[in-house]
């Protein structure tokens, strides 16, 4: 085992460069374009292209009788692109919708490219060999000629998006705001399709044309939720691809019956779940912690504010309450009060005295902020907006914990302080 990984780790055989190169290189190309396809929300443009390129394939070894990856790509380019060009100008001049035209056309390209593969499977070729590969993905297959022929295409796309970075980056977030600054959207757009149908064509032979989909979907998928700046989902997409591709080529070298391609997929996806449950600002075991601390704020912020609000009613504010006095002046349940008073005692907001609890000087100064801030946000409804009064005080009642301190400020100065 220690020796198989020292050959893979020192690329002791060409096979193993060839695969591992071209897998890594397929997969940064592919996440970059995708990462544009991705913001400007048309996800299923990489699976209408990725079918697309069948015919073109068939066809180019139809027409050459060789599979020459150079020859290929040119096939494939042509009618990927050709199928873009179609599903835009369907969408443009009918009425058939954006979702109907890309089912249209995927599934219409993709018929034909099955009929003349089977039309050369039939036709006693021996050259056919393996060009079935690239329904389902072939990494595992790639020589130098295909090393070359892919490396360069996706220089090519990395290129591409260096120089265009700054259009690409407008096109894809407002293109109004790009077509009122001089931009030729249209030109800009017809560059994003061609390297989109390049990094589809180099990647179909890795992944297939079944799943290329997701090698250009997923890694920006996964980013996203690491960043809101465009440059650092480009990084991370590009870093997230890399990692699937050599680990993916890892996996299938160590395991000859798994193939490369399905495991650079599999990889991907699990960076992505990742990514949607542990990422650090938006993912939902984050998210899902933050909403239980609010929630557990909201209790005890408005558990204090039944403590002042009896206070300010029975005219002191030091003696204790019990259960069921806090329980009439809001509605808890028990639950929710056992858990709540026993964090408040626990933070010194509160003590317990006869089985009964009172205010600490803490807990007075919080309790008093917080229906201090009530009733700045009824007065600032009622009196800045000209909101009536009996329509303020749901509305302060969720506003009144989130309010800041320098929110609080300028809320003093607009009412100029009339608490």
């Amino acid at each position: 085992m220690k020796e198989a990984v020292i050959e893979f780790v020192t690329f002791a055989y060409p096979n193993i460069k060839f695969v591992v190169l071209g897998s890594v290189l397929l997969s940064i190309a592919s996440s970059l374009v995708g990462c544009f396809t991705f913001l400007k929300k048309k996800a299923l443009v990489g699976d209408v292209i990725s079918h697309s390129v069948l015919p073109g394939i068939c066809l180019s070894f139809i027409i050459s009788g060789s599979k020459d990856p150079f020859l290929l790509i040119l096939g494939a380019f042509a009618t990927g692109w050709i199928s873009i060009w179609l599903m835009d100008y369907i969408i443009a001049n009918s009425k058939i919708k954006e979702d109907t035209a890309t089912g249209l056309i995927l599934s219409v390209f993709f018929g034909v490219g099955i009929l003349l593969l089977t039309f050369i499977q039939h036709n006693g070729n021996a050259a056919q060999s393996g060009l079935d590969s690239f329904l389902f993905g072939k990494a595992a297959a790639l020589v130098g000629q295909d090393l070359l022929a892919f490396g360069l295409v996706a220089g090519f796309v990395l290129l591409v998006v260096a120089l265009y970075y700054k259009e690409f980056k407008l096109i894809s977030f407002d293109p109004e705001y790009a077509r009122a600054s001089g931009i030729n959207v249209r030109r800009i757009e017809a560059i994003l399709s061609t390297i989109t149908v390049l990094a589809v064509v180099i990647g179909i032979q890795a992944v297939g044309v079944v799943l290329m989909a997701a090698m250009l979907i997923t890694p920006a998928t996964a980013a996203k939720f690491w960043t809101n700046r465009l440059h650092k989902m480009l990084m991370l997409a590009a870093l997230f691809s890399a990692i699937a591709g050599y680990l993916g080529a890892f996996i299938s070298y160590f395991s000859p019956s798994m193939p490369t391609g399905p495991w650079i997929v599999m990889v991907l996806s699990f960076i992505a779940l990742a990514s949607v449950f542990f990422a650090p600002k938006k993912g939902i075991i984050v998210r899902w912690y933050k909403l239980f601390g609010y929630r557990r704020k909201l209790l005890e912020e408005n558990i204090l504010k039944a403590f002042y609000a009896l206070g300010e009613r029975k005219g002191d504010f030091e003696a204790p309450r019990s259960y069921q006095d806090l329980i009439q002046k809001r509605d808890f349940t028990e639950t929710q009060l056992t858990k709540g008073l026993a964090r408040l005692k626990n933070h010194r907001f509160i003590t317990e005295v006869d089985q009964k609890w009172q205010l600490t000087t803490q807990g007075f100064q919080k309790g008093s902020r917080v229906q201090r801030l009530h009733r700045l946000w009824e007065l600032y409804l009622s009196d800045y907006l000209r909101i009536a009064p009996d329509h303020v005080h749901e509305d302060a009642e969720s506003i009144e914990h989130i309010i800041t301190p320098e929110l609080e400020l300028k809320l003093e100065a607009l009412l100029k302080n009339p608490i």
